[in-house]
């Protein structure tokens, strides 16, 4: 089968596509033939050596297909099943092994390249406003990269969910895209004095909670925007890792919480993992949220996909069509 394959960390230009035999799928994996393929910041983390991975190496964790060989001792899918998948290295490929508990099964009205675009930006939208900080209605929330991927899903559903969205956005013609998809306010990160901005549309307070997957670029920013025992959500590292600081800056911008998640110890057990999946299933079915799949690339354009990524050119969700 063909694959994209790297051999050393550095840029999008490591990045290779190849031929590579797939053996056949062991106890508990399931062969996957993947029909679309979807492209997240942390293949970007993993590619670059943030994340380190053993290589030589697949990338991506997450695309959906169909069933198409099984391994021993599995009884709860069948070959020719639709499913999908977000955790599983090696994504970026005509077919991937995957362990069958990190499968789930599509819902006829969620699409291939619905399932490849969302489930791991849309499940780490789930987890974020409704688990790390369940959002209530009337708050007043800010959420960073409002344009992009795991942006865009989450402020429609922070909006469903009856809060006031402030999203902030890389570039003036991301304005209109993240009003359209829940915000409220949108503020340019280049060009506007966001931090102040947020000061001012809360009356001073600040916000409750601030969804910050940029890093380096609004971290100390983003804890200016904070209310009193306000959480800083880090959850992704866009612009770089966040800097090495001193704890007593919690105390001093009052008496701050700050979390890092990931969506792998949310979705730790079958059981977590296919309920997040059912509810973003159910609130994209709902009609509540839609998925932007605004680049379609080839497999073969992996780097191309990666380098629109790192210039911050892209909006909503990226797939490589096997």
């Amino acid at each position: 089968m063909k694959a994209i394959r790297f051999d050393q960390a550095g840029g999008p230009e490591v990045l290779k596509l190849q031929d590579v035999d797939l053996p056949s799928p062991g106890p508990g994996q399931v062969r996957v033939k993947h029909t679309a393929i979807g492209v997240n910041f942390i293949d970007t983390y993993q590619r670059s050596g943030l994340y380190p991975v053993p290589l030589p190496s697949g990338l991506g964790l997450e695309a959906a297909g169909v069933v198409e060989a099984l391994g021993a001792d599995i009884s709860e899918l069948k070959v020719g099943d639709r499913v999908a998948y977000a955790g599983t290295l090696g994504a970026y490929a005509e077919a991937n092994n995957v362990p069958a508990d990190r499968l789930v099964k599509l819902p006829d009205g969620i699409s291939d390249e619905i399932a490849a675009a969302a489930m791991l930006k849309g499940m780490t939208a789930q987890y974020l406003l409704k688990r790390t900080f369940p959002v209530q209605r009337g708050q007043t929330i800010v959420f960073h990269a409002a344009a992009g991927g795991v942006g865009l899903i989450a402020c429609q559903w922070a909006k469903h969910l009856g809060a006031a969205v402030i999203g902030t956005v890389g570039s003036d013609d991301k304005v209109e895209l993240a009003r359209s998809h829940g915000c409220v306010h949108v503020l340019n990160t280049r060009t506007d004095d966001w931090a102040k901005r947020v000061r001012e549309i809360t009356g001073g307070q600040g916000v409750p909670v601030i969804y910050d997957g940029i890093g380096k670029e609004t971290w100390s920013r983003s804890l200016d925007c904070l209310a009193v025992r306000g959480m800083m959500v880090s959850f992704g590292n866009a612009s770089g890792a966040v800097p090495t600081f001193e704890p007593g800056i919690l105390s001093a911008k009052g008496s701050l919480y700050l979390t890092r998640p990931t969506l792998f110890h949310y979705t730790r057990t079958r059981e977590e993992l296919q309920q997040t999946a059912d509810d973003l299933f159910a609130v994209i079915a709902s009609g509540a949220v839609k998925i932007a799949i605004n680049q379609r690339l080839k497999l073969a354009d992996a780097r191309a996909a990666h380098e629109a990524l790192h210039s911050r050119a892209t909006t909503g969700a990226t797939v490589l069509l096997p």
